[in-house]
């Protein structure tokens, strides 16, 4: 269970504040205007932005005293992340050793993976010679090998077509729910939200709004969310 309690982060003239829950296996997307605090959201839970106020809480425990490398959590943000000069190989086994050191166990273990995201027979390639599709499933594949039962996303889809988006989509939600991980999705897609997640969280003007189930809220949204989706 995910638990930000009073949180509160000022940062210049900006201002995020949060108190909700996120129960374990959930998929949860976070939707809002550009500017309100949706990365800034995820950034404060990864730990790359220090609190101001409140805590960040992981299964009852506090995360606000644990380095970003060391807290449970896989974050994908929207440039993959993937280094040009590495194999698809490489930049997966980075999430076993950023050394890169494996033994066989480790080896197997990153081969499994990128089988497991249909990339058997890519291991080799690099990922100028990857598709845009290739490349996000090279990122999933290294979510794998992290094993880690929070998962960020930030808009990591964006950039890729429609169906191939949604073929995404459907492959975080397969593996979320084969490793029972927690999920948070940052999408400016409104059928993002409803594809996968089970709840939806509004952002706007630095104020996190507490979950609320998306089929429910897609329906029936306050005046902000129908402002902006356009209805």
């Amino acid at each position: 269970m995910l638990t930000l309690e009073q949180l509160r982060v000022v940062q210049d003239e900006f201002c995020l504040t949060a108190d909700l829950t996120i129960e374990t296996g959930q998929i949860a997307a976070v939707i809002g205007p550009s500017g309100g605090g949706k990365s800034t959201l995820l950034s404060v839970i990864a730990g790359f932005i220090s609190l101001t106020y409140g805590t960040v809480k992981w299964q009852g425990n506090s995360l606000n005293k644990i380095l970003p490398g060391e807290r449970p959590i896989t974050t994908v943000f929207q440039d993959h992340n993937l280094f040009p000069h590495l194999t698809a190989f490489e930049n997966v086994a980075l999430g076993v050793n950023p050394s890169m050191r494996l033994n066989h166990g480790d080896t197997a273990r990153v081969q499994k993976a990128m089988e497991s995201v249909d990339l058997g027979g890519f291991e080799t390639r690099k990922p100028a010679a990857l598709s845009g599709g290739q490349a996000s499933r090279v990122v999933l594949a290294r979510v794998l090998v992290r094993d880690k039962p929070l998962l960020l996303l930030d808009e990591p889809f964006a950039a890729l077509g429609p169906a191939l988006r949604c073929e995404m989509l459907d492959l975080v939600a397969e593996l979320a729910k084969k490793g029972g991980a927690t999920v948070l999705m940052v999408t400016h897609n409104p059928e993002d939200a409803i594809r996968i997640a089970s709840q939806t969280i509004y952002v706007e003007g630095g104020i996190v709004e507490k979950p609320v189930g998306t089929d429910l809220l897609m329906k029936n949204p306050p005046e902000a969310l129908r402002v902006y989706l356009g209805r």
